[in-house]
């Protein structure tokens, strides 16, 4: 089947899988109940060695989004006028996008699979924008990483989760992979660091409020099938004093109630647009006390010192074991060397393996080598661990 727009033809393995294909599995099955019938279930989260999957965003194919543009920035607020599909034909169109995304991840390897964030223009925005009590037509204004202001979701009234937001995208995942899923979604201290109060005044009652939205949508998602849900956190890093004030109190509300894996993701910022990096975090150690089971950091273009992970002894750690900010391809062998060192302050047991960070900017053929020698990588050391 080939998948078309704007005259750019792309080769999708879009065809029927395990007998339907994934426009059969969207439509309603049930006639009673009007539910659609997926042919993959919640697979049960397996405990595998060095398990490998993205931290999330996958690069967006050059028909869907305008990728020239969207390497000048990381939106906070809405840029819907960077797809370059129509409107009414957007979401089949992302959908397409997000199923050559999975596709890619299994041809590498990966054990757990992402739908790549194709659907968002940044990994926030989708979420943060479609809360009521955000004045979507009227961005507000906040300094970012580099001291420069940027458009961001202006907040006038109380911030309220009154409908899923990823759940359509959750159940597209679902359908259309029997390996274990993640879903990612924004924390709520980085969204709360990423607007303008206008209503609250009071930044700790925004953050919660955030949380409370973040949690009904957790548990949407485990609901719907999730094996693990990730929440990005980077602007704790940014922020320390904040996050250390009431970050982590937001981070529990947020995972008040819910059973399922969570992941939690520090970085330093996309390699795309941060260049100069600390070589350690400014916030992670606390994240020891937080109810998230997984961390996510980046490790390999700051050149971590990993002896910090001694300090998270009850946390499996998702390691960053690809450098972003190079496009020069990892071999297989050095992405091995990098796990085995960390393997000197974590147990096996507790260590999965995935990017520094989002692979988004990256050029889609870069990405998918890059994700490929992850995973032979992962494959090499947990062959030495088994006496393969």
């Amino acid at each position: 089947m080939q998948v078309q727009y704007h005259g750019i033809t792309e080769a999708a393995n879009l065809e029927t899988w395990r007998g339907m294909s994934y426009r059969t599995v969207l439509t309603p099955a049930d006639q009673k109940t009007g539910e659609p019938i997926y042919p993959y279930e919640k697979a049960k989260y397996p405990r595998m060695l060095l398990p490998t999957s993205l931290v999330g965003s996958y690069p967006q194919p050059e028909w869907l989004i305008d990728r020239t543009r969207l390497a000048k920035q990381v939106p906070r607020a809405r840029a819907d006028d960077l797809w370059l599909v129509s409107r009414d034909k957007l979401e089949a169109a992302q959908d397409d996008a997000t199923i050559l995304a999975i596709r890619d991840q299994e041809r590498a390897g990966l054990d757990i699979i992402t739908d790549g964030e194709q659907r968002r223009e940044s990994y926030s925005n989708r979420f943060a924008t479609a809360l009521e009590g955000v004045d979507v037509d009227r961005p507000g204004t906040t300094i970012n990483r580099l001291g420069q202001p940027i458009p961001v979701p202006r907040i006038v009234g109380p911030i309220r989760r009154t409908r899923p937001v990823e759940l359509r995208d959750l159940k597209v995942l679902r359908a259309n992979t029997d390996r274990p899923i993640k879903a990612t979604l924004p924390g709520p201290f980085t969204m709360s660091k990423q607007a303008q109060d206008d209503f609250y005044r009071d930044a700790e009652a925004m953050a919660l409020d955030y949380a409370a939205a973040v949690n009904a949508e957790i548990a949407d998602l485990f609901a719907a099938g999730a094996d693990i849900v990730q929440l990005d956190e980077p602007w704790m890093q940014q922020h320390p004093d904040d996050a250390r004030r009431y970050g982590l109190k937001a981070l529990d509300r947020a995972l008040q109630g819910i059973s399922g894996t969570v992941a939690v993701h520090l970085c330093f910022g996309y390699a795309a647009l941060v260049h100069g990096k600390p070589s350690g975090y400014s916030f992670l150690l606390e994240l020891e006390n937080s109810k998230a089971q997984q961390i996510s950091i980046e490790a390999a273009q700051p050149k971590l010192d990993l002896k910090i992970l001694q300090a998270l002894p009850s946390k499996t750690i998702i390691l960053g074991v690809i450098d972003l900010a190079d496009t020069h391809v990892e071999t297989p062998l050095i992405v091995a060397d990098r796990i085995r060192r960390a393997l000197a302050y974590v147990p096996t047991e507790r260590l999965a393996i995935a990017p520094d960070c989002g692979m988004k900017y990256l050029p889609r053929p870069i990405a998918f080598a890059k994700m490929k020698a992850m995973a032979e990588g992962a494959a090499l050391v947990r062959r030495e661990l088994e006496g393969g």
